[in-house]
């Protein structure tokens, strides 16, 4: 049988000569009984970084005393004879390592001198200032704790090669340290968006990766086959009424760091499988989401990045101040056309063309008002902007305003026109929840007549058992931690996005 390569990393796909050498240096090895791969375990107990912050004011060739465990990986090696240098990369950074041969011995300096880049090292010996100013480790003894079977590329960091970084993260995490910050910094942004919500007594859950069945929404869905109990069943497209089942239940602030599986498009902000964050909390409503959304990105923001102005792109995006406008409100003030003033969908379909507006599949009033936003309002929306106010068609789970059932408490907000989050006071009527849910369902089987797409009755269930009046609001981890590292593509924030096929 033919073997697939779509999985194999790229770099093995010829065995390079340099790859060779390296392989016959293990074999040499297992051959003396030095197999690296043999040793579990090395006592380090130091790192590069706190090194250097604890002899900062160390002088120039000045003697430390102090010996040290180290264990990394070697980015560097320069050999001169009866004595080397080399660059040992850890956990926390870089640090140069002194190899003498008569300090070390004569057969393990030769050992030395066979490793090779890449090769992972553990180091004992003295800290201590060279001549030039740098703070170093004088080896007493080196142990090569792996070996390094591939070399390391030489310019890996290259725009050509932004596919390969992305399908070798491991590879590009060795040679460009600062990709690590990015990812660094996303784990310290989770923490304090839990810290935030924790702080505010909402209680972290989890809820069903696998559903049973397609609902209506228009996200397209990853369908898969449970065995033992011989069903279909989807990944999950959101955590929203799984979520809101539980403040039924009387859990009255909730939230869910939710991975969300999406079988759609790819571009530099969409990834099929992604990350959100859903919360609900009882008894307030969308404005109360929208203070709270301001509150924790100035909070979240401050404490990771220590400024609210933050870089984004070449702009700079001030998260001090938070623009708020009905959807209404920004068509208005982008497009000149009032919708206040439009009185049914045939005029609503008649200014559509006459501005070039792409009209839906079900060209209503609410569902134009929604297509000229996307046309004239989205790319303007630079700094921080709440849009509320939104169509009930384009918002099935969202409560109708009680001044203008037109209308839904719906809001999203947006920064360098992008949408960042999505929030309602929370429908809770189970007979209009129940209307707009069917009529959804009817709409996608009108669309696609070989959808599968049900309605979820026992969310409606729940809703007859009383939703007390809920805001919520989700919003996706990636888009902020795009943001918050200056980052262009979702790509670059995801540890091992979704990638195609090489054979592809």
């Amino acid at each position: 049988m033919e073997q697939n390569n779509a999985n194999r990393p790229q770099q093995e796909a010829d065995v390079s000569q340099q790859a060779a050498v390296r392989r016959q240096k293990l074999a040499d090895l297992r051959a003396a009984g030095q197999d690296p791969f043999t040793i579990t375990r090395y006592p380090q107990d130091a790192f590069s970084e706190d090194l250097k912050k604890e002899f900062a004011d160390l002088p120039a060739e000045a003697e430390t005393g102090k010996i040290v465990c180290l264990a990394g990986r070697m980015m560097s090696k320069r050999v001169m004879g009866k004595a080397s240098f080399a660059h040992l990369r850890d956990a926390k950074g870089d640090i140069q390592i002194f190899v003498r041969r008569d300090v070390l011995g004569d057969e393990p300096y030769a050992a030395f001198k066979k490793l090779d880049i890449g090769d992972i090292i553990g180091c004992k010996g003295e800290v201590f200032r060279t001549k030039m100013g740098e703070l170093s480790v004088r080896v007493s003894e080196i142990t090569l704790l792996s070996k390094s079977l591939l070399p390391m590329p030489e310019k890996f960091h290259g725009l050509t090669d932004r596919e390969a970084r992305y399908r070798q993260r491991y590879v590009d995490l060795i040679v460009n340290p600062d990709v690590k910050e990015t990812f660094v910094k996303r784990s310290a942004i989770l923490r304090e968006l839990r810290s935030y919500l924790d702080g505010k007594g909402f209680l972290e859950v989890e809820t069903p990766i696998l559903t049973p069945f397609e609902i209506g929404a228009s996200a397209r869905p990853f369908l898969t086959h449970h065995n033992t109990l011989d069903m279909d069943m989807v990944l999950r497209i959101e955590t929203e009424l799984y979520l809101k089942r539980l403040v039924v239940g009387g859990m009255d602030r909730v939230y869910e760091v939710g991975r969300i599986f999406r079988n759609e498009g790819m571009d530099p902000k969409h990834n099929p499988e992604f990350t959100t964050i859903e919360l609900y909390q009882a008894y307030t409503d969308y404005h109360g989401m929208m203070d709270l959304v301001e509150e924790m990105m100035k909070t979240v923001a401050q404490k990771v990045c220590g400024s609210l102005t933050i870089p984004y792109q070449g702009k700079e995006i001030d998260l001090s101040h938070w623009e708020r406008m009905t959807m209404v409100e920004a068509v208005k003030k982008y497009s000149g056309v009032d919708f206040n003033t439009v009185a049914s969908d045939e005029e609503a379909v008649s200014l559509a063309k006459e501005h070039h507006v792409e009209l839906p599949e079900i060209p209503t009033k609410g569902a134009i008002l929604a297509e000229f936003f996307d046309a004239f309002v989205e790319g303007n929306l630079i700094q921080p902007t709440f849009i509320y106010d939104y169509p009930v068609e384009v918002s099935p789970l969202a409560k109708r305003k009680p001044s203008d059932p037109m209308f839904t408490e719906r809001f999203e907000y947006f920064i360098n026109a992008t949408e960042f989050g999505n929030a309602f006071s929370e429908l809770n009527d189970p007979i209009d929840q129940k209307g707009r849910f069917e009529r959804q369902v009817a709409e996608r089987k009108q669309l696609d007549p070989s959808s599968k797409a049900q309605v979820d009755y026992d969310y409606i269930t729940a809703l007859e058992y009383g939703l007390p009046p809920t805001g919520g609001l989700g919003f996706g981890v990636d888009r902020l931690v795009m943001l918050l590292t200056d980052s262009a593509s979702i790509r670059d924030v995801l540890l091992f996005p979704t990638m195609k096929s090489i054979d592809k």
